[in-house]
């Protein structure tokens, strides 16, 4: 791993984003037509969750996730090198002032978002716009070194990384010192369909994860949805709405419900980028 990160990955990644681009292209072809990467996955995922769409739409929509996906794959081995001044012009947060707010008032919050466009970039860019000490919480890779390196380009404009093994009491410690903000991804398979929060997503019976609800209505942390859109190749910008500024009031499942409809009106929207791939519906509900 260690020869494929420095003879492969960061030459990659010091290159201009204009050749990084030739080189997803070349990419989408592989994986599109050739190696046909997870292709029934996504057909499958695509045709269940938009049975009122033509087959030619279907492709559409196929291609056009291929061509974002491989740009996701350069845009985050750019990662490892890219600086704070560019990554600041390629994701723009439009209203940072809604998290920042709570922060002024000493208020930490939980920010839940979904696998849709770059989150990576954004996980890497929002710290730079944020008052509050910034967290993740992650799954730690089983290749130690390539898990270090990830963590380092994820961490190094300020966030900071939590496994999800020690989430819970790295968040009481970290919250004595100062305002956090815990960023969530949830819209994973649940590795525990018993323990998930089971709703209609995507024209689909779909299991949730329930941290990001649980955790702002132990702690009555306000919790907001990020939603990130594509304005043009390489370049995002990310918006926050508040779902609730008292989770600990809010009836149970109603802080998923909301999160989720909007992750689902973004994927309606413009589903393409949304990440495909994933087996998403291997569970069933019992």
């Amino acid at each position: 791993m260690r020869v494929i990160y420095y003879f492969v990955l960061i030459p990659i990644s010091l290159l201009p984003h204009k050749l990084l681009y030739v080189i997803s292209d070349i990419l989408f072809f592989l994986t599109y037509y050739v190696f046909k990467y997870r292709k029934k996955i996504v057909f499958l995922n695509l045709r269940n969750s938009f049975p009122e769409k033509k087959q030619k739409e279907i492709v559409h929509i196929a291609k056009s996730f291929y061509m974002h996906f491989c740009d996701l794959i350069v845009e985050s081995i750019k990662g490892f090198t890219i600086t704070k001044k560019e990554i600041k012009k390629r994701l723009v947060i439009k209203n940072p002032e809604i998290t920042n707010k709570f922060a002024d008032s000493n208020k930490s919050i939980c920010i839940v978002g979904g696998h849709y466009n770059n989150w990576e970039i954004y996980a890497q860019a929002f710290s730079i716009y944020s008052k509050h000490k910034c967290i993740g919480i992650y799954k730690p890779l089983k290749n130690k070194f390539l898990n270090n390196k990830l963590n380092y380009s994820r961490t190094k404009f300020g966030l900071n990384l939590v496994s999800m093994r020690v989430a819970k009491k790295s968040f009481v410690s970290i919250n004595k010192k100062s305002p956090i903000a815990i960023v969530f991804g949830s819209d994973q398979n649940p590795s525990n369909p018993k323990k998930a929060f089971w709703l209609k997503f995507l024209n689909q019976d779909t299991g949730v994860l329930f941290g990001a609800e649980k955790y702002s209505k132990e702690y009555n942390f306000p919790i907001i949805f990020v939603s990130i859109s594509k304005v043009k190749r390489g370049f995002y910008e990310a918006k926050y709405s508040l779902i609730s500024s008292e989770p600990k009031n809010e009836k149970h499942g109603v802080i998923t419900k909301k999160f989720t409809k909007k992750l689902e009106k973004d994927i309606i929207k413009q589903p393409a980028f949304w990440l495909w791939t994933h087996k998403r519906w291997k569970h069933k509900r019992n």
